[in-house]
């Protein structure tokens, strides 16, 4: 279980996109919290009981509390981060702080005299 759930990093230039797969799971049992640099997801998928208890030919779905705790950039801006669920994805949506955003200045290479 130490690796769920599985986890994506996207950075394009305005944020970090931090995408983590939880299928079949409630968004009210879903905890994300972030502290300094350290984003953390936490959670519990609870077992659906079968009433009739049934035989498992096969039993690989994961059950039970999960966490998974991600170290952040430096460029983060972790106070204006966001988390959105949709379709079994959490995704946490983290932006740049302004000094990363600040464009490279170029400077052209004169001749010396």
């Amino acid at each position: 279980e130490g690796n769920f759930p599985a986890i994506d990093i996207v950075e394009n230039d305005k944020d970090f996109k931090i995408m983590a797969e939880l299928p079949g799971m409630d968004p009210d049992n879903i905890e994300v919290a972030l502290s300094n640099s350290f984003l953390t997801i936490r959670g519990e998928k609870e077992e659906q009981e079968e009433e009739n208890s049934e035989n498992y030919l096969c039993h690989e779905m994961s059950y039970g509390a999960f966490q998974r705790t991600i170290t952040l950039p430096d460029a983060s801006n972790a106070d204006k981060a966001e988390a959105t669920f949709k379709n079994g994805i959490l995704t946490v949506e983290v932006p740049k702080k302004a000094e990363a955003l600040q464009r490279l200045k170029k400077l052209r290479v004169k001749k010396a005299a």
